[in-house]
């Protein structure tokens, strides 16, 4: 139905420049830094840059792509025999900021730097411990969390209890309940005092105020909500949340947040673009995890580079041309955009001989 009713992919944007004509337009994606990348990650990557390019062209307004990197993504995940319950280790506690800065450098950053060159877009990198230590993010989780009890059930349609984890802050440590059973948090003026239970330690408290505090860990819907809302708050700049087809149904629910609890306003939220979702030949999506543990055959038609884009036979160049290549391909007809591909046929996108359609200006 959406196919019919544009005449290019690009499109579905165009509602949102045309009410606010911002001055810029930003494409936010965002990735778990928890492996090497894969060719669903580089799939949406690439799209970003060549929908941002599009954009760029069509409406004549300064375009940027912003990689949020996802370092909360949990390094370690063990069972408590004392309690029985799972605990946590994320990454950015478990590895430290330098090693993930030269863990982003090398795995994610020459790509960013090949498509920001061939495409002439520039782009700017995140790290999510980064940005929940920003006063703004905590001043509007702040705020969320006043409403929770609104929109508690969309954010955790199963407990109605949705995560917030707070690391132990003793120096080294950094784990966390993985569900956070009990975990409390106190509403203060301007601050949250927060009491949880060590894996190692025992009890701990946290006072998490917009100036500082604890590492503040939210459930994946939880933070979309809180980074969605604070965006939506630049009334100069469009984001645009570039995301894969499995996000379809999960922003459906933070939508229904938003409007529960009151936050944001119609037309301001953030616009988004779904990409096309790899599957296998059964319909289900290309899973790297199943795959990686033996819990799941390479499908036919995969090829070991689509887990490990490292394996990729061809220079980083010609990585990079193969990927807006396909992507010029899938927004050349909104037929072509929304809807899934097998990784087979992705394979043949990426080496099939064609001609660039975005000239590079």
């Amino acid at each position: 139905m959406l196919a019919n009713a544009l005449t290019h992919a690009e499109d579905v944007l165009a509602p949102r420049i045309a009410l606010m004509r911002p001055a810029g337009v930003t494409f936010v994606v965002g990735t778990q830094i928890n492996g090497v990348p894969h060719l669903g990650t580089s799939l949406v990557q690439s799209l970003s840059f060549a929908a941002a390019a599009r954009v760029r062209d069509r409406f004549e307004v300064p375009v940027t792509v912003h990689f949020g990197a996802l370092d909360n993504a949990p390094h370690e995940v063990v069972t408590d025999p004392a309690s029985g319950h799972r605990y946590q280790r994320a990454y950015a506690h478990a590895l430290g900021e330098a090693a993930l800065v030269e863990q982003v450098n090398e795995l994610y950053r020459p790509l960013f730097d090949e498509l920001s060159r061939q495409l002439h877009i520039p782009y700017a990198i995140e790290m999510y411990s980064q940005q929940q230590a920003e006063e703004r993010f905590r001043r509007t989780w702040l705020s969320a969390h006043r409403r929770l009890d609104a929109t508690r059930w969309w954010l955790d349609p199963s407990h109605g209890v949705p995560h917030v984890r707070i690391p132990c802050p003793r120096p080294g440590c950094g784990w966390a309940e993985k569900y956070a059973e009990r975990t409390r948090i106190l509403l203060d003026t301007d601050c949250a005092e927060i009491t949880a239970v060590c894996l190692h330690h025992g009890p701990y408290e946290v006072a998490v105020h917009p100036s500082g505090g604890g590492y503040l860990d939210l459930a994946t819907l939880y933070r979309n909500l809180v980074k969605e809302v604070l965006l939506a708050e630049e009334r100069d700049r469009l984001y645009v949340m570039v995301k894969g087809g499995d996000w379809v149904f999960g922003s459906q629910l933070v939508d229904c947040a938003m409007q529960a609890a009151g936050l944001g306003a119609s037309g301001q939220l953030p616009a988004r673009l779904f990409c096309p979702q790899v599957v296998t030949d059964t319909g289900a999506k290309l899973s790297k995890s199943l795959i990686r543990d033996g819990r799941a055959p390479l499908p036919d038609g995969a090829a070991p580079w689509m887990l490990d884009t490292r394996m990729w036979a061809g220079s980083l160049p010609e990585y990079a041309g193969g990927l807006l290549r396909m992507a010029d391909v899938l927004l050349s007809d909104p037929r072509h955009f929304f809807r899934s591909y097998s990784a087979s046929e992705l394979g043949r996108l990426m080496t099939a001989p064609a001609t660039r359609s975005i000239p590079a200006p």
